[in-house]
Formats: C-alpha cells, sequence, structure tokens
C-alpha cells in the first residue's frame, strides 16, 4: 500500500480507491503531486518529472521567492512563501524563519502512539519522513498511514529539538494539504447549544477562511471536521475530501486560496494563544487528522467514516456491543427527586422493558441545585436513604443495571472539595475567575489535580455495582491560566488541559473496562473523534425534541457513525423548544442511534406505555442496523420540509426507514431504497408487500397522507429464495 520508488524519489500511498503521491524534489524539498482516484506508476513519474521542471534551478537568485506555488506537504514560514506556515517556531535570538527539508524516511507497519493521546487502532502501513530545519536544529517528523480497506489517509507531525537550546513553538499543525484544485466549496458544522453540527456550505474565495474554536472544548459553536467538495459534489455523486480531528480540545482549520490559484488547507492545535516550549531532546506530537477521500459523492465519504470510526477509533469491546435501552431520570424529576421516586421510576422502566436506569445530576454532596456540591463526589444519602446501595439493588430486584452521572473537570465554590482546594481551580490567584453555570473549571493541566478527581471518581465506580456512566461537562475554559505553570509557559495551558482529560479518561477506561462511558458536554459540545476513543456513545444534544433533533443528527452523520449518538425519547411540551410531536415520531427519530428515555414514566397514559413497550420491541430488531449497518440521507430536513434517512444492512439483507414530514403532505412522494439487491424481493413489514429490489432502488416507496410532524419506522427484509 505504501511504496517509494527510489529513482524518482516519488512516494505512492495506495488506499481502497485512491492514490496518494509525494515527492522529493530537486531542491529537496517534499511536496504533493497527486491526490485522486488510482492511477498508474508511470503516470505518477510523469506529474513528478513535471513537477520537478517547474521548480526553479537551485542555484536561481530568486529561488526562494517560489515557494508560495509549491504544493508542500509542510509549510514552513517565511523565505518567500507568503501564505500561512503549518508549523512556526521561535529559536533563542528570537529568529522564526525556517526551511524544511527531505532528510529521510522510514516505512513500517506499525501505527503511530500518541501517549494518552487517542489515536488509530489496529495495524496499517505507515510512512515516516523527516524534514530538517535548513536554519536550526529542529526535525519534523510526518507520519502518513494508509489502509487497503479504507479510503482514509491519517496523518500527523512530531516537533522534536535536537539541538540545545530550548524551542518555543508558536504553531504545530497537524497537517498540510496544497492543490491546484481550487473551485471548490466548504462544508463546516456550526451551531450552539441545542443546535450542533448545523451544515453550511460556502464557496472558498480568495484569502484565508478559518474554522476554530478557542473554548478549550471543540465546542458546540464549531466542530473539528470539515468537508472539501467539488461545487457538482452532491449525496451520491461527485468528488469529496474530508478532514477530522482526532482532538478534542482549541483547533484550527484553515483554508488559503492564493492569488496564483493553489488552495491550502491545514489544521490541528489552534494556534491561537498557543505557545510550547520544548527542550533539548524532546519532542512534540500533534493530533492525528483522519483525511477522507470519496469519489462517491457526501453519503461515500461518510459511509468512509463511519466504518474507519467503528473499527479503528472506538473501543473494540464496545464498538460491536448491543448498547443498552436507558431511561435517564434528568427531565423527569431535575435535582427535586429522592430514594422513593427514583424505585417508581424504576418499578415503571422495568414493567415497559427497558434495562437500564441512569441516575443524572443531584445524587451527592450537597446538590439540590446547580450551585452547589459539584465535585463532593459521596452519596446524598438525605434524598438517597441507605445510599446508593438500596437504588441499585432495586435496580437488580428488577432485572435491571444501574448507571450514574458524573461532572469530573468542575467544581462549584460552594462544595466541601473548593473549599479544600481553592488552588485547584484554573485561573489566576486574586483574581476570581469567570464562572459558567455557577461553576470554577479544575485546573487538569496538574497531575495532582487528576488524580483527586480519579481517587474520587474510582472510589464510587470500585464501590458500587455500575455499568454505564455519563460523563458530563457543562462550561467552555475561559482562562486559559495554570498557577502552576511558569509565565512563558502559559500558552501550553490549553493543550495540556486536554491531555489531562484523555489521562483521566485513559485511567477510569481502563481500570473499569467493563463499564460503557458516555460522553457528555451539555449535550455535543465535545463530540469529536478524540471523545469517541474513550467513550463508544455522546450525548448528542441536549435538544430532544425530534424535528430539531433530526437535523442534529442529520449534520452529525456527515462524519460520525450513528452508533455514536445517543438519542433519548423525552417528554411534550418539549423541555427545549415548547413543541408538541407525537410519541411514534419521537420515538422514531431516538431509534436512530442507541436509545433511551428522558421522562418521568410514571406520568405515561396506558397508550403511551403500550407504545414504549412497542419502541422498544421495534429498536431491538434494528439495533444491529444501527451498529453496523450503511446509513443513507435521502431527505435533508435542514432545506425541505422532510426528513428522511436510511440503514442498510452490509449484507443487503434488511433496511430501516425512517421518514419523517416537517409540514402536511399535500402530495406523495416516492423514497428510491438505495444499495438493495435488485434481484431479490423485499418483504415491507408495515403493510405486508413484497416488492422487487430492483423496484425499490429504482421506483421507491410510496410516502403519502402524513401530518405535520407525523413519523413513519419501515423494516425491509429480503425474503429467502
Amino acid at each position: 500500500m505504501i511504496k517509494y520508488l527510489k529513482r524518482e524519489k516519488v512516494f505512492v500511498l495506495n488506499g481502497k480507491s485512491f492514490t496518494y503521491a509525494l515527492f522529493v524534489n530537486k531542491a529537496d524539498f517534499l511536496q504533493n503531486i497527486y491526490f485522486d482516484k488510482k492511477i498508474s506508476k508511470n503516470k505518477l513519474i510523469e506529474i513528478a518529472n513535471a513537477a520537478d521542471a517547474a521548480l526553479p534551478c537551485a542555484e536561481d537568485k530568486n529561488f526562494d521567492m517560489g515557494f508560495d506555488k509549491m504544493p508542500t506537504e509542510y509549510a514552513f514560514y517565511g523565505r518567500g512563501d507568503y501564505n500561512e506556515p503549518t508549523a512556526v517556531f521561535e529559536r533563542q535570538d528570537g529568529a522564526l524563519f525556517s526551511r524544511f527539508r527531505y532528510k529521510g524516511h522510514k516505512i513500517k507497519k506499525v501505527l503511530p502512539q500518541l501517549g494518552v493521546m487517542p489515536c488509530v487502532r489496529g495495524a496499517g502501513d505507515t510512512l515516516t519522513i523527516t524534514l530538517k530545519d535548513d536554519f536550526s536544529d529542529v526535525e519534523i517528523n510526518l507520519n502518513y498511514t494508509v489502509f487497503a480497506k479504507y479510503d482514509i489517509i491519517v496523518r500527523n507531525a512530531e516537533i522534536v529539538n535536537r539541538g540545545e537550546n530550548t524551542v518555543k513553538i508558536r504553531k504545530a499543525f497537524s497537517f498540510c494539504l496544497q492543490t491546484r484544485e481550487n473551485d471548490l466549496e466548504l462544508i463546516r458544522f456550526y451551531g450552539r447549544w441545542a443546535k450542533e453540527r448545523m451544515p453550511e456550505i460556502t464557496p472558498i474565495g480568495h484569502g484565508i477562511t478559518r474554522i476554530q474554536s478557542i473554548r478549550g472544548t471543540s465546542s458546540h459553536q464549531l466542530n473539528p471536521f470539515v468537508i472539501l467538495k467539488q461545487k457538482r459534489c452532491k449525496e451520491r455523486t461527485g468528488k469529496c475530501l474530508g478532514f477530522q480531528l482526532v482532538y478534542s480540545g482549541s483547533f484550527a482549520f484553515c483554508a488559503e486560496l492564493s492569488g496564483n490559484d493553489t488552495l491550502r488547507v491545514q489544521g490541528g492545535i489552534s494556534d491561537s494563544f498557543f505557545s510550547w516550549n520544548l527542550e533539548t531532546g524532546e519532542r512534540f506530537i500533534t493530533p492525528q487528522v483522519l483525511i477522507g477521500y470519496s469519489d462517491k459523492g457526501l453519503g461515500g465519504l461518510s459511509s468512509g467514516y463511519h466504518d474507519f470510526i467503528r473499527n479503528r477509533i472506538i473501543n473494540p469491546d464496545f464498538a460491536y456491543k448491543t448498547r443498552p435501552i436507558v431511561i435517564n431520570n434528568w427531565e423527569a424529576t431535575y435535582f427535586n427527586f429522592d430514594d422513593k421516586k427514583i424505585c417508581t421510576i424504576i418499578d415503571a422502566a422495568a414493567d415497559l422493558g427497558i434495562d437500564t436506569f441512569v441516575l443524572d445530576d443531584g445524587w451527592f454532596g450537597k446538590r439540590d441545585t446547580d450551585t452547589t456540591g459539584l465535585g463532593d463526589w459521596f452519596v446524598n444519602e438525605n434524598k438517597l436513604k441507605g445510599g446508593l446501595d438500596g437504588v441499585i439493588r432495586h435496580c437488580r430486584d428488577k432485572g435491571m443495571s444501574f448507571g450514574l452521572w458524573f461532572e469530573p473537570e468542575m467544581v462549584s465554590e460552594d462544595s466541601d472539595f473548593y473549599r479544600r482546594h481553592p488552588d485547584y481551580i484554573v485561573g489566576k490567584r486574586g483574581v476570581k475567575p469567570a464562572m459558567g453555570r455557577t461553576q470554577f473549571v479544575l485546573d487538569f493541566t496538574r497531575k495532582e489535580v487528576v488524580d483527586s478527581v480519579f481517587d474520587a471518581v474510582s472510589a464510587i465506580l470500585s464501590r458500587y455495582d455500575i455499568s454505564y456512566v455519563k460523563w458530563d461537562m457543562n462550561r467552555s475554559l475561559s482562562e486559559y491560566f495554570s498557577e502552576s505553570l511558569a509565565p512563558d509557559r502559559q500558552g501550553e495551558f490549553f493543550h495540556r488541559y486536554t491531555l489531562g482529560v484523555y489521562d483521566l479518561a485513559k485511567r477510569l477506561t481502563s481500570r473499569f473496562n467493563d463499564i460503557l462511558f458516555e460522553g457528555c458536554a451539555s449535550g455535543g459540545g465535545r463530540f469529536d473523534a478524540g471523545m469517541l476513543y474513550y467513550f463508544p456513545q455522546i450525548w448528542t444534544s441536549d435538544n430532544t425534541d425530534a424535528a430539531d433533533r433530526a437535523k442534529i443528527q442529520w449534520g452529525t452523520s456527515f462524519g460520525y457513525p450513528i452508533s455514536a449518538m445517543s438519542c433519548h425519547v423525552s417528554t411534550c411540551p418539549n423541555h427545549q423548544t415548547g413543541r408538541t410531536t407525537p410519541f411514534e415520531t419521537r420515538g422514531n427519530v431516538a431509534s436512530l442511534g442507541p436509545t433511551g428515555y428522558e421522562l418521568d414514566l410514571t406520568l405515561l397514559t396506558e397508550e403511551e406505555k403500550n407504545l414504549v413497550k412497542k419502541q422498544i420491541s421495534d429498536y431491538k430488531r434494528t439495533a444491529g442496523l444501527v451498529l453496523t449497518g450503511d446509513f443513507y440521507r435521502l431527505c435533508d430536513p435542514c432545506k425541505g420540509d422532510a426528513f428522511c434517512v436510511c440503514i442498510v444492512s452490509k449484507d443487503r439483507c434488511k433496511a430501516y426507514l425512517v421518514y419523517t414530514a416537517f409540514t402536511d403532505m399535500k402530495k406523495e412522494v416516492k423514497i428510491k431504497i438505495p444499495c438493495l439487491d435488485k434481484k431479490g424481493t423485499y418483504l415491507i413489514d408495515l403493510s405486508d408487500e413484497r416488492v422487487s429490489g430492483k423496484e425499490l432502488t429504482s421506483i421507491g416507496i410510496t410516502v403519502s397522507a402524513l401530518k405535520k410532524y407525523q413519523s413513519i419506522a419501515l423494516n425491509i427484509i429480503k425474503l429467502q429464495e
């Protein structure tokens, strides 16, 4: 999959259906020459020779002034390159300029390891190319990993200080990709709390387009995932590239279209307010980026990411393990509960066939509102008589498992933990930090703080029979300052904080490897591949309204598998929007991911209870598709008057379709089901109708007569010959 053509100095990286090629030109600079569908070796050599001939002679006095035209693989700073650099580092004399030349390379069947930072799992062919700066003792190792079964390149960089003096890194992006294909559009995924990952398509104009988070998290506002696509690229036709960071902290992507119509795309840890002191012999490792390729449209790109994340990012012990159907008490009770109320919800859940109860915020410390008690990880026995033992015992007696909510990274000012350790919070002594949700952020750049939280959470998880943990994080960072860091190291803060989060996640998930951890950050404020490495599923959004959730789940599906999207049925009028939607619609939308309920089951009518039983029975039929199937987006809820998606099994024997109308339907529509066996015959279970696969894929299923917010869900099963 990786070949080096020694005479031509060309590196050829082949994925499932693409070729990525780079070469060392006559001046020893590393540049990209091709990234597209697979082509022959001879054609690549022709492209490399043409690129080498176009480069000015190294003896030319104006040689340095043409670097902004060269499609570099890792851009240096200054020396005639006037585009954005990929890395910038400052030497002892204050000089920043650099120029990276090829020094050597290695090809191995071993994946790079990134310490506590999440990284791709398993085996793969990895090319490591070492570049040397002309003006310092800094080296840069560029890692490229490709796989025969995936259209994904995994890239990252390591900056190594081989000199005797400290080097201050000012910028260290993970990758750079430069192309002359410039008639492209950018898809970003923007949002806010309760409206995450909304796709927005914009043309790339000349100059710099920058997408970033400086919140210390990947954020509700912009996701660390972007797509470049040809203007003619649609859902199932055309070419596009995806760039997805395996990182959960402050990040940035830059797309720069220069006046000579070359496009440079790069990204990684945000360089805003960032710096890093690199001592002699040390190396700085950047996060990995998953660069996806598709010549089968946006849907092809998404399918590639879904399979790759399930197989190479998510913990294999959980990736394809049936997820529990949960009842979470948050919207049923908020902080107003006791053991009797909790047990009545458990009773109702058991009668309906729900298998896991999750006790949310308010079970610990003096926690009757969101203003107190956070960080005091001991059971509030005034609320829960007999502690957690009684509630857990009641769960077990009813044949259910028990889960628990934590918010490990935060602390209330009014808490025993804060009174013991006021110095453990992020901020400068003598200046009260900005508060969010009436809580402070713990300083996870400090090992003793992480150790303290690990000990407290571990004590609970060791003491009680817990099978499910919801890890929440309810505010962005604001201070970017740690008393433990020297003045010239404060620029390291937000990355060190993210490393602290990963350290805690790694230690907890390793020690309690039989517990399913679900990520959450006020809903979807940290929905990224980095968190999915430790948490197999993430609470997709605090917004549980079915109409809004359809859009949120639609946008999320461009880069992430639906098996990672935790989805619940809630009450109406909805607590976030006030909208009322049919119970069936809420269940259908929530069935498109690990599912559950977020309401007071004791208040359901008999009709609603019967609907819950049916939803659970139906979900058990489709749960395998949610975990393993190919996902297809059919009707865009962000643009039109309907939401429609379909999951198809890998063997094309089963399909599951959900259609939700956003307005009263005035005419019937035909929904074509992709990728079924055209020679087979399928049963549509709602109508007991038998239809050929050819008809389903070319003509489709008729949907009609739905009222506003009504929904249907269809199981389509291939009949045995």
